[in-house]
């Protein structure tokens, strides 16, 4: 029996992010419509517009919601997380709130946590990171690896993030594991090779660290060269703690997004602006750690893709919240309301080069969240404050 549509009514402000709608407004690309009604099937949106343009011929049968005025966006897409892990951090975070600097070591730490959790601890964390992901308004989100850094570790931390999402990240190259430190390049033989080999039937994506402190860029460009060649896409975490050759590699690649973005050079922003690749910013790390926040306006002026990510993890940034990323980003990363929701949303899907996501228009997936708000503004003007109300994926509400 085919699922029943749905109609959502009484929608004071709906984001669609899709501009073409002739009854959208500009407001950068949000695709803005006002006392506006959706219609579900099948999981996907059937239509889009004002609620007086209904094609009421089409909503007879359907089951209808009424969400009384509040402001609907799509769901939003996090494209940057590190969900699997053991342990905690929270000494860390204290001594870099007292004066110490933030530098990549205290990976290692999560990794002899992670290695010493049993998989049903790690599932039931991480069930309860999904359940914080979907509370905040994320629908799609991507997990990476990257806190076992031993072939049966990585694999079982692949294994784990594929059963909540499709969207995972082989990061055998986070850093270099104790054992390997008197040979990083035979650690990298590792993660080209036999982890690759065993990670790679629970990986979508591959990503390295390319950083001082963690691996250089012609290390970086071996470790995606062979994820590449055996079908993955590829992503780089670059440009953190300093400028470096990350961002041009990444482009060189053809990487779906650079992420980090906080000290790139001129020639990082021109190559960017001449790409397809996507620079993927997160403001939860430059909140934990007091480094200076990137530089999104210089990105969007230059006419970058910018997404925004929450980066989750134990060490320099332990937020899942998608609404405190894009408060963040506009109170001091430059970027406006709106700018900062569609990277949260459409820019999201670039990064994870996807089109059925971060949209509401016909034919994209059905996922959006409903807030206790009239207006994409009040995720910006209300920082902290809980203003999802409802979250729908695939037409179904999960929260």
């Amino acid at each position: 029996m085919a699922a029943p549509t749905t109609l959502v009514t009484g929608i004071g402000q709906l984001v669609t992010n899709d501009p073409a709608n002739p009854d959208a407004s500009g407001t950068e690309r949000l695709g803005l419509i006002e006392r506006a009604a959706l219609l579900i099937a099948d999981g996907a949106v059937a239509w889009a517009g004002p609620e007086s343009a209904l094609p009421r011929a089409a909503v007879e049968a359907a089951r209808t919601v009424d969400v009384g005025g509040a402001a609907v966006l799509p769901g939003f897409v996090d494209t940057h997380t590190h969900l699997v892990f053991g342990g905690d951090r929270a000494a860390e975070f204290e001594a870099r709130m007292s004066g110490e600097a933030y530098t990549a070591g205290g990976i290692r730490s999560t990794v002899a946590a992670t290695r010493a959790a049993t998989n049903a601890v790690l599932a039931a964390r991480l069930d309860g990171f999904v359940s914080e992901l979907h509370a905040q308004g994320t629908t799609t989100f991507e997990i990476k690896s990257g806190y076992g850094l031993t072939v049966a570790d990585e694999a079982r931390l692949l294994a784990l993030a594929a059963r909540v999402t499709d969207e995972t990240t082989y990061l055998g190259a986070h850093v270099v594991p104790p054992e390997f430190a008197g040979d990083p390049d035979g650690y990298v033989d590792l993660v080209v090779g036999e982890m690759l080999d065993a990670c790679l039937p629970h990986a979508r994506w591959i990503d390295a660290f390319c950083e001082t402190g963690a691996f250089t860029p012609e290390q970086s460009r071996r470790i995606l060269e062979a994820g590449a060649a055996r079908g993955l896409g590829v992503r780089l975490h670059a440009g953190q703690l300093a400028p470096s050759e990350g961002v041009a590699l990444a482009v060189a690649l053809d990487a779906a997004s650079v992420d980090h973005c906080t000290y790139l050079t001129d020639a990082d922003v021109a190559a960017l602006a001449a790409s397809r690749t996507v620079a993927t910013l997160l403001p939860g790390v430059e909140f934990s750690t007091r480094q200076p926040y990137p530089d999104a306006r210089r990105l969007i002026d230059a006419g970058i893709t910018v997404a925004l990510a929450s980066d989750c993890n134990p060490g320099s940034s332990f937020t899942s919240s998608m609404p405190f990323c894009i408060a963040v980003a506009v109170r001091d990363m430059r970027m406006t309301p709106a700018e900062a929701t569609w990277a949260a949303t459409a820019g999201g899907a670039a990064a994870l080069r996807r089109t059925d996501v971060g949209r509401l228009a016909v034919g994209t997936r059905a996922d959006f969240t409903v807030l206790r708000a009239p207006s994409f503004l009040h995720l910006a003007y209300r920082p902290g404050v809980p203003l999802i109300d409802a979250v729908w994926r695939a037409g179904e509400r999960i929260v």
